[in-house]
């Protein structure tokens, strides 16, 4: 598992986590958002250089930029009231919102849930879903299943920026298997989810 905040890097940028082990931290004053996803089929030498097959980051395990395609993707965006800069704020003036991406820039290769563990918030997004056993066959790429707008690059699937998009045979297949999930641009309506700030919370690979 590895971890980017945008504008801010996680010290060491990546750990690798067996089955059954966890990491915590922490995220910063000020942080503004950031994402996490999972890097599978993975090799690194003990200087940490390497590759992996899906998630990779630059070929290196201390990540600092985004994952390669495909990555199912955890995303908070932190301070969204715009009352407040920091999380230090009293909870009520700071918000985070959050959701689980397959689409739009980012796509699928491990099942994956986003939940809050505090401040009575309890509703968090998850997808449970072997998305790759029955992924469209365009899309399949080793060890994940990619998005339309990379493998076509036509507009109806890449949603220009400023442009209306509406879904199409493949992120309905996306949205079939995982509801809660972000499957399209302007896939809105229940796929993001609030929380007061300070709250903890937990992404779990394989739920």
């Amino acid at each position: 598992m590895l971890l980017h905040r945008l504008g801010r890097r996680l010290p060491g940028g990546g750990i690798q986590l067996d089955q059954g082990q966890s990491w915590t931290f922490n995220v910063a004053d000020g942080t503004t958002g950031g994402r996490v996803w999972a890097r599978t089929g993975c090799s690194f030498d003990s200087n940490g250089n390497g590759n992996c097959q899906t998630g990779d980051c630059g070929g290196v395990l201390a990540c600092t930029g985004y994952g390669q395609n495909p990555n199912t993707l955890a995303e908070y965006s932190l301070d969204q009231s715009g009352a407040s800069t920091t999380l230090t704020s009293p909870s009520w003036l700071v918000l985070l919102f959050y959701k689980l991406k397959l689409l739009e820039l980012n796509r699928f290769n491990v099942p994956l849930s986003f939940t809050p563990t505090s401040n009575g918030c309890t509703s968090g997004p998850s997808c449970a879903a072997n998305v790759n056993a029955n992924c469209p066959a365009p899309l399949q790429v080793p060890g994940g299943c990619d998005d339309p707008c990379t493998i076509f690059g036509a507009p109806e699937y890449c949603c220009p920026s400023g442009s209306s998009c509406n879904p199409t045979q493949y992120s309905e297949y996306f949205k079939g298997q995982c509801p809660q999930a972000f499957s399209y641009p302007d896939d809105y309506d229940g796929t993001t989810f609030t929380c007061p700030g300070n709250t903890n919370y937990q992404v779990v690979f394989c739920p």
